[in-house]
C-alpha cells in the first residue's frame, strides 16, 4: 500500500522506478539485443544503465520537486501521460522517438491521429498515465533543508560521474548507439527532442535564402506534373520486380520509365524538403514552387497531405478546398486533386507550368481506408489501427492495394496529360520515404536514417514523356534531389545553380 505522506528523497525513487518499470522495456530491450550480456563486461555494463536510469531520473526528479511542488507534480502527471503514449507507440509501431519523430508528432494533423486510435491505447493511458498521476496529485511531500539539499545532490553527482567513468570502456558503444538509446529513455526522449526540435525549427523559419533569377530558353509550351507520392516502398511495385501485379496499368504505358532511388530521410517533412529543394543543405533556400512563381512560371499546388516546407505561391489547393466542385465517391480518396485540373492547365495564360500533386494514398496505419472499395484487389485485409494484431499477409496485402490506387492514380494523370496536345508534357512521381510493414518487428517510417531498414528509404522514381522522342537518362540511382534541376531543364529553364548531373533527361 502505498503511502500518502513521503519524504521528498522516498518519494522521488518511488517516482523512479515507477517510471523505470512502466516506461523502459524497449530501452533495455534494445540493450539486450545489441551487447554481448554473457560477458562480464556486457552484465557490468546493463546493471551500470540500469542504476543510472534509476538514479539520473530520481536525482532530477529531486531538484524540481525541491524548487517546486506544484511544478514538480504538474511536470511528472504531464510525464506519465506522454509517456505512455510514447511507449504504446514505440511498443507497437517500432517507433524512435527522436528529433524527426517529434517533427511528425507536430506536424499530424487530427484525421490522422484519429486513425491510431484504439482500445489498447486507452488502456495504456489509463495504466501507466491517468492512475499514477492520481497518487501523485494526492500525495503530500515532506521536504527537506537546504543542507540535506546540497549533500544529496553532491553525493549523487558523485556516484553518477564515479558510475559514468567507470564505464569508460562502453563509452564507444554508448556514443554510436546514442540516438537509439536517447530515442527510449522516458522522459527524456521527448522533452529533449521536443527541444532540439523547436530550437532547429527557428532556425528555419529565418528568410529563406533567394534562388538567382532564371531566363527561359524557349516559349514551348510545356507542363511538368510532380507528384510526391506518400508512404511507397519500391519493393512493393511490381515495376521494380515485385512478384504481385501492384502495377497492371503504368507496366502497359509506353513512354515510361523508373530509377532506383533512395529518400534523404525517413519522414515526411524532410522527404518532401528534399524533392523541393536544389541541393541537400540545412539552410533555407527557395524551393521548387516558390522560385518558380517568384520567377512567373504557373505553379499549381494542390494536396491532401502535409509536412511540406512553406509554400509561397497564389494557387495553392488544400482537398477540402478541391472538394466542394467535386462530385462521386471518388473525391473521398487521392483522385480528387485530379478534379478540374485538366481545365486548370487549359485556362493558364503560362507557357511553362509546374503542378504538384502531394498525395497520402499509401500513409499508415489505416492502409484499407485509403484506397476505394473497388481496388481491393489483395485480400483479406487488415483493418486494425494496432498492425501486429494483423498477420503479415493481410497487413502487405491492405498496402499492396494502395500501391494498385496509386498506379491508377498516376495512369489518370498521364491520360489527362495526354489530352493537352499544344504541350510537351512530363510526368514524375516521386516518394517522400518507403514504409516498414512488420520487418524486423518494425512499422511505418520515422526511424533515423542511419539506422533504419531499406524498406523506410527505397522508394519508387517513375517519369513519363508525352514525345517518345525523349528519352532519359540511363542512371543506376538516383535522388530526390534529382527532381529540381529535372524540372529546370523539361521546362527550358536556365539558372546559375541548375546542375546538369542532376538531369534525368536527356
Amino acid at each position: 500500500m502505498l503511502k500518502n505522506n513521503l519524504k521528498i528523497t522516498h518519494f522521488v525513487l518511488l517516482m523512479s522506478v515507477l517510471n523505470f518499470l512502466f516506461f523502459h522495456f524497449p530501452f533495455y530491450s534494445f540493450v539486450f539485443n545489441n551487447i554481448d550480456y554473457n560477458s562480464i563486461n556486457g552484465i557490468f555494463l546493463v546493471v551500470s544503465l540500469m542504476i543510472l536510469m534509476l538514479v539520473l531520473n530520481a536525482f532530477v526528479f529531486y531538484l524540481i520537486f525541491f524548487l517546486s511542488r506544484y511544478l514538480g507534480k504538474f511536470l511528472l502527471v504531464l510525464f506519465f501521460i506522454i509517456s505512455a503514449l510514447a511507449v504504446y507507440f514505440i511498443n507497437t509501431y517500432g517507433v524512435i522517438i527522436d528529433e524527426s519523430m517529434i517533427g511528425n508528432v507536430l506536424n499530424t494533423k487530427y484525421g490522422e491521429a484519429s486513425s491510431f486510435f484504439s482500445m489498447k491505447l486507452v488502456t495504456y493511458i489509463i495504466l501507466l498515465g491517468f492512475l499514477p498521476s492520481i497518487y501523485i496529485i494526492k500525495v503530500k511531500i515532506i521536504n527537506t533543508t537546504w543542507k540535506k539539499f546540497l549533500i544529496t545532490t553532491s553525493l549523487t553527482l558523485l556516484f553518477i560521474l564515479t558510475l559514468v567513468f567507470a564505464n569508460a570502456t562502453n563509452w564507444l558503444w554508448i556514443d554510436k548507439n546514442s540516438k537509439t538509446l536517447g530515442g527510449l529513455a522516458m522522459p527524456w526522449s521527448y522533452s529533449v527532442n521536443l527541444s532540439l526540435f523547436y530550437v532547429h525549427q527557428y532556425k528555419k523559419n529565418e528568410k529563406e535564402i533567394l534562388l538567382p533569377n532564371v531566363t527561359l530558353k524557349d516559349n514551348k509550351k510545356s507542363v511538368v506534373v510532380l507528384v510526391i507520392g506518400e508512404s511507397a516502398r519500391s519493393q512493393n511495385f511490381s515495376l521494380y520486380g515485385y512478384h504481385k501485379n501492384t502495377n497492371p496499368l503504368l507496366s502497359k504505358t509506353p513512354n515510361l520509365f523508373h530509377f532506383k532511388a533512395n529518400s534523404c530521410a525517413t519522414y515526411t517533412t524532410a522527404g518532401v524538403k528534399g524533392i523541393l529543394e536544389y541541393k541537400n543543405t540545412d539552410e533555407l533556400y527557395e524551393i521548387l514552387p516558390n522560385y518558380l512563381y517568384r520567377n512567373n512560371v504557373e505553379v499549381i499546388w494542390r494536396t491532401s497531405n502535409w509536412g511540406e516546407p512553406p509554400v509561397h505561391i497564389k494557387n495553392y489547393q488544400k482537398r477540402e478546398n478541391i472538394i466542394p466542385k467535386c462530385q462521386g465517391d471518388d473525391c473521398n480518396y487521392d483522385e480528387v486533386l485530379l478534379n478540374g485540373l485538366k481545365e486548370e492547365i487549359q485556362a493558364s495564360k503560362k507557357n511553362k507550368i509546374l503542378i504538384v500533386l502531394h498525395t497520402s494514398t499509401s500513409h499508415g496505419p489505416t492502409y484499407s481506408k485509403k484506397y476505394p472499395p473497388n481496388f481491393e484487389i489483395f485480400k483479406p485485409v487488415c483493418n486494425s489501427v494496432e498492425l501486429g494484431k494483423c498477420s503479415q499477409t493481410e497487413l502487405i496485402n491492405a498496402y499492396d492495394n494502395t500501391i494498385v490506387y496509386t498506379d491508377y492514380f498516376l495512369h489518370q494523370v498521364i491520360e489527362d496529360l495526354k489530352q493537352l496536345k499544344e504541350y510537351s508534357s512530363t510526368m514524375i512521381f516521386v516518394s517522400d520515404h518507403g514504409e516498414s510493414l512488420g520487418e524486423n518487428n518494425l512499422y511505418m517510417h520515422g526511424l533515423p536514417i542511419s539506422i533504419a531498414p531499406k524498406e523506410q528509404y527505397e522508394i519508387p522514381f517513375i517519369v513519363w514523356v508525352s514525345d517518345s522522342s525523349q528519352q532519359l537518362k540511363t542512371y543506376k540511382t538516383v535522388s530526390q534531389y534529382h527532381v529540381f534541376h529535372s524540372v529546370l531543364h523539361f521546362l527550358g529553364i536556365q539558372s546559375a545553380i541548375y546542375n546538369e548531373e542532376m538531369n534525368i533527361y536527356k
